[in-house]
């Protein structure tokens, strides 16, 4: 663990509680547990900044590990499906690919490509006559998303990969001075009243936001009419409010630009130049809010030839070593990918960790800061951390892990897991239950 917290620059001083380790050839726990462990020590500096006593930080192994995968688990129904039947790792003539389909129009692409109907047998068959590389690239130019295997060393050579080893793990920027607006912070809720509006998806930037509404901040999500994201939804909308608009139309857009102009922390998801085109580029954000927080995610980082190519944490884990490497540990002949989205979790309580520190660096200095995260690079700290024995345990919830209240949501009662962060004087608590995309005003509470 020692070589993650050096990458993340933690101070010593996160207490650790529990055992055992998710079954990988990498350090998937201590990559569960450092990165929470860092949202915990940048809330702790804000309780200094605002005046009081950085509480003492500890992190439970157990639940850090259990909340990499879920942290709902619904009484009398079902989450919905995570993968579409499409969906997977197939056999191409001189190695492997995995089809990312889940998405309508990206099913579309990979479909078109093969030119087959849309059952799996058929497309097993029709992907085994291409070389892995040349699928990629065809699935990727027709707006389709996929990866081919590659190994650790392939991935170290690629173009991409030696420009995501050149980035920085968080890539903060400085944009002047800020002035930073009269917020109910408190000791015990030390984000109580900031407003985060979030444009992310699936599923780091949701961690993120979740994990700050977690300790009070008020997250506003803004999806686009009939987007929907159900087999993710229940967990990622703890504790927010989320509304829809269409960024192309006169009134939302306006509606749109109140928000922004008014809130404290923008944290989003868009591949670069995407909120360019929207008129919503960097500048244009600026000079709307100059006080704005802004922490932005991509998938295969921020510079390079891959720089705007979509991606998933799944896609991730093939193109750069991790499933390759997890094959060879296992002895397998097939792909072998973390047990859970370890680079989605990690890197959403990342980016929740750079926009409370920015947040008390604009409170104690006057800084305005911003900061660019991405999977690949995350993907990057995980790879050199190899696994240390810890003992095993199966990734299955028991009453203990689970808070002592039910939570009703929209679809249900549900059992949520407890916080696996504890901050003492500040308490990691949601506001409110889970909600439907699109159930709220586009307005501030």
């Amino acid at each position: 663990m020692d070589a993650i917290y050096n990458a993340l620059n933690q101070e010593p001083g996160v207490a650790l509680h529990g055992d055992g380790a998710l079954p990988s050839c990498f350090a998937v726990t201590d990559l569960a547990v450092a990165s929470i462990g860092a949202v915990g020590q940048a809330i702790a500096r804000l309780q200094q900044v605002l005046g009081g006593k950085p509480g003492a930080v500890a992190v439970d192994r157990r639940l850090a590990s259990l909340w990499f995968s879920r942290s709902i688990y619904p009484i009398g129904w079902e989450l919905a499906a995570t993968w579409d039947a499409i969906a997977g790792d197939y056999e191409t003539a001189d190695g492997w690919i995995k089809l990312h389909t889940n998405l309508p129009h990206h099913r579309r692409a990979a479909l078109g490509v093969l030119g087959c109907a849309s059952d799996k047998a058929t497309v097993e068959r029709a992907v085994r006559h291409w070389n892995a590389e040349e699928l990629e690239t065809a699935i990727v130019e027709a707006g389709g998303v996929a990866a081919a295997m590659r190994s650790a060393e392939a991935w170290a050579a690629h173009p991409q990969g030696r420009a995501v080893a050149a980035e920085p793990l968080i890539n903060w920027s400085e944009n002047g001075k800020a002035v930073i607006r009269e917020i109910p912070l408190t000791q015990a809720r030390p984000l109580n009243g900031l407003r985060v509006l979030d444009l992310t998806r699936v599923l780091a930037g949701p961690v993120a936001t979740r994990t700050l509404a977690g300790f009070g901040a008020e997250v506003l999500r803004i999806d686009p009419y009939g987007w929907e994201e159900a087999n993710v939804v229940p967990d990622i909308t703890l504790g927010k409010r989320c509304s829809r608009l269409n960024l192309k139309d006169k009134d939302d857009r306006f509606a749109f630009e109140n928000l922004l102009q008014t809130a404290d922390v923008l944290v989003h998801g868009y591949r670069p130049g995407a909120l360019e085109r929207l008129g919503y580029g960097t500048d244009a954000r600026r000079a709307m809010n100059s006080n704005l927080i802004d922490i932005s995610l991509d998938a295969y980082g921020w510079c390079g030839p891959w720089r705007n190519r979509r991606g998933f944490d799944s896609l991730v884990q093939m193109s750069c070593g991790i499933a390759h490497a997890g094959m060879k540990w296992r002895e397998d002949n097939k792909p072998v990918p973390l047990p859970v989205q370890a680079l989605d979790h990690a890197t959403g309580y990342l980016m929740a960790a750079a926009s409370i520190t920015a947040l008390a660096m604009g409170l104690q200095k006057g800084e305005l800061r911003s900061a660019r995260l991405s999977l690949a690079r995350t993907g990057k700290l995980l790879l050199a951390s190899p696994q240390i024995k810890h003992g095993k345990f199966a990734l299955e919830a028991c009453s203990k892990d689970f808070a002592v209240e039910t939570e009703q949501t929209p679809w249900g009662r549900a059992k949520r897991l407890r916080p696996p962060l504890v901050i003492e004087g500040a308490e990691m608590a949601w506001d409110r239950p889970a909600c439907s995309l699109g159930s709220a005003e586009p307005v501030w509470a």
